[in-house]
């Protein structure tokens, strides 16, 4: 796993904190906080968790609620929660299942079984990722372009006028070689008598 991922640890039990971060802290970077506020102020800082582990019963705001108020943002509901607890009611799981949870584990806990699927959800996570940016670029290229009849330029989102390749450039990771073609370097040196030896050359090689 990529050490740069962070797990963000919800739980009012230090003991449960220092648990959960003694199976994940070789592979994962790991945040901790024991209220509502300090998950939340967690998640909405400038380095956002990439995974949450979540108790459901909490001071000040229980996972419930920190968990529908994370979904609710939309620039952190792609952050998976999973909840840790003791709360094992049927219920209680339809319920954070119904919020946007991606999991749900009660303790006592497997070490194994945790590390396993919060390893699964952050593959995941990162997969989605990359699809989303894929996608972003195929959508750059897609669609009508509008296209000068004459000069063949290209206009781009903001209005300005760009060449074939430069659009392209800006727009995928595509590179260019450039170089005339026959068209081009009969107009451009038609006249000379340089270039019509060279063509009849060129016609004379087997």
């Amino acid at each position: 796993m990529d050490k740069q991922n962070r797990i963000l640890i919800v739980d009012d039990e230090k003991i449960n904190i220092k648990l959960l971060t003694n199976f994940l802290q070789d592979e994962y970077k790991i945040m901790a906080a024991r209220t509502g506020k300090q998950a939340l102020k967690a998640v909405r800082g400038p380095n956002p968790p990439d995974l949450i582990l979540l108790d459901i019963i909490l001071p000040e705001m229980d996972g419930y609620e920190i968990c529908n108020a994370i979904k609710k943002d939309e620039k952190n509901r792609h952050i998976p929660i999973i909840f840790v607890t003791a709360v094992s009611e049927v219920m209680d799981e339809a319920k954070a299942f119904d919020l946007g949870a991606v999991d749900y584990i009660t303790k006592p806990f497997n070490p194994v079984t945790v590390k396993a699927r919060v390893n699964t959800h952050i593959q995941l996570s990162t997969t989605m990722r990359d699809l989303k940016a894929a996608l972003a670029k195929v959508k750059k290229l897609s669609g009508l372009l509008p296209i000068c009849a004459k000069c063949k330029k290209i206009r781009d989102d903001q209005g300005y006028w760009n060449e074939v390749d430069l659009y392209l450039e800006k727009n995928s990771n595509a590179k260019f070689s450039h170089g005339i073609c026959p068209d081009c370097s009969d107009e451009l040196y038609g006249n000379h008598d340089w270039y019509q030896k060279k063509k009849t050359t060129q016609l004379k090689r087997p």
